[in-house]
């Protein structure tokens, strides 16, 4: 079952390359959602009659693409590519807006609660391993996690300004 969303909420919906697919494209166009999710580079393209992948896009430095069908599912949305100097991958994104440089740029946003995903995951409070089944609970366990890893980041940046290393103190 999806998040309950008040109606007056905009939702951007942010999504990695194993969630880049035609279904969750659908989905978020369905409830009129913007959308930026990282494409896999062997997904299919199709521009009227030309055929081609996202990674040759990518390859051939075409970094716009408008209200394109995806995959043999024919899912219509626009595609933004960055391929930032010294990155191995490009990033291949769909999007529900217009495709431009800032506007790809905006899929880095996920970036910020990354830490915090893998905190929660395997770096730290294990979910995973909880076998939660009830959104209800899952929700309340994510907020007392969200706040004791707040309260252990605060505790260690107060720590590190009033009792500093040696090598700090150099600093």
């Amino acid at each position: 079952m999806a998040p309950w969303v008040p109606p007056s909420a905009p939702v951007t919906l942010l999504g990695d390359r194993f969630y880049g697919t035609a279904d969750l494209i659908g989905w978020c166009q369905e409830r009129t959602w913007d959308y930026r999710l990282r494409l896999k580079g062997n997904l299919v393209v199709f521009e009227g009659d030309t055929r081609t992948t996202t990674k040759a896009c990518a390859a051939e430095r075409v970094f716009y693409l408008e209200d394109v069908e995806l995959t043999g599912r024919r899912a219509r949305t626009n595609i933004g590519i960055i391929q930032d100097p010294g990155h191995p991958d490009p990033w291949i994104i769909a999007m529900s807006a217009k495709p431009g440089y800032l506007k790809t740029l905006e899929y880095g946003g996920r970036w910020g609660i990354e830490a915090m995903f893998s905190d929660f995951k395997s770096r730290g409070f294990a979910i995973e391993n909880t076998h939660i089944h009830y959104p209800e609970r899952l929700g309340r366990l994510v907020l007392v996690m969200a706040l004791a890893l707040h309260w252990a980041v605060s505790t260690g940046l107060w720590d590190a300004r009033h009792h500093p290393t040696p090598s700090e103190k150099k600093t």
